[in-house]
């Protein structure tokens, strides 16, 4: 048997690198080996990593030459950066050139860059209809992704640029149904009538591994836009209904409303839901789930998400 190319996944303890991860080493007979990299090898989930029969290395986004070091002899990377950590674009920016130049330096094959569209190609910083953002932006964290996505191009880096979109785990972590005064669960997102393009995280992995498989001479420099379910508020609630037992009402909130609540990226998550809102078929029409399902068979849609994850849903 040949020796194993080696995926060097940056974030493999987080949630769109992990989920690479447990695809690859859920196929054994596969072509590819892991090379999980991480701030902290000795950290619990690192270690897990390890027992699953990982190779991890330490390395930081920041510090380039430990991004070099970490790719040195490998096939192939999965690029991501988490935006949410410092919430800024430059930052994120900074990330991208060292991952973009790592790449380059180490010859990688194959790269696949976790981004997401630019607002302003639909929504210009000087359109007043939501504010701008550190000075340049409309939604930061997607618009600089998409900044990021040239430096691979001019790096000459063969990379498939994998848009994903919204995560259904976003439902268990503080974007999901609250309580009201009368006690009743409600789900508030901006959204109207508009579906929201969703996906569960270990799919983007997972769907990272299909593309990996096809292969940089069917995938270099394409752009793949990738969902699990296109469902509107009404929708949603309903799903998360039946997950915990009991009604879940959606009663959407204004954008204005939404960015006025107060908690930390308030403002930049509202400009995001508006342009889902304002975007939708725009947003949904290029993420053609029969085309992602070719790429991921298992990809699951929300009811199968929430048969295996309904009890992460806080109800409290």
């Amino acid at each position: 048997m040949s020796e194993k190319k080696i995926i060097a996944v940056v974030g493999a303890t987080g949630s769109q690198g992990g989920g690479l991860v447990k695809a690859i080493l859920a196929d054994p007979d596969g072509d590819y080996a892991v090379r999980a990299l991480t701030r902290d090898t000795t950290s619990p989930r690192a270690q897990e990593l390890v027992k699953l029969g990982a190779e991890v290395v330490q390395a930081d986004n920041y510090d380039a030459s430990s991004l070099e070091r970490a790719f040195a002899g490998a096939y192939g990377a999965f690029l991501v950066t988490n935006f949410w950590a410092h919430m800024s674009a430059a930052k994120e920016l900074e990330e991208a050139t060292n991952l973009a130049n790592a790449a380059k330096s180490a010859g990688l094959q194959h790269v696949i860059w976790s981004t997401l569209e630019d607002t302003r190609d639909h929504i210009p910083v000087t359109d007043d209809r939501m504010p701008t953002l550190q000075e340049a932006y409309k939604v930061p964290h997607f618009d600089a992704k998409a900044e990021a996505d040239e430096l691979f191009r001019a790096a000459g880096v063969p990379t498939t640029f994998l848009r994903t979109t919204f995560y259904w785990e976003n439902l268990a972590n503080g974007w999901g149904a609250t309580r009201d005064a009368d006690g009743v669960l409600t789900l508030t997102l901006p959204m109207g009538e508009s579906r929201l393009a969703g996906i569960a995280v270990e799919d983007i992995g997972r769907t990272a591994y299909g593309i990996l498989k096809a292969g940089p001479g069917s995938y270099a420099g394409r752009t793949v836009h990738i969902a699990g379910e296109h469902l509107t508020g009404e929708q949603i609630a309903a799903g998360l209904s039946r997950a915990v037992g009991e009604p879940v009402v959606y009663r959407p909130l204004t954008h204005d409303a939404y960015r006025d609540l107060g908690f930390p990226g308030a403002d930049e998550a509202g400009n995001m839901l508006q342009y889902y809102t304002e975007f939708e078929d725009y947003f949904t029409g290029v993420r053609d789930l029969a085309e992602v399902r070719k790429l991921n068979p298992a990809l699951q849609t929300f009811d199968q998400w929430l048969a295996a994850n309904g009890h992460t849903i806080p109800t409290a």
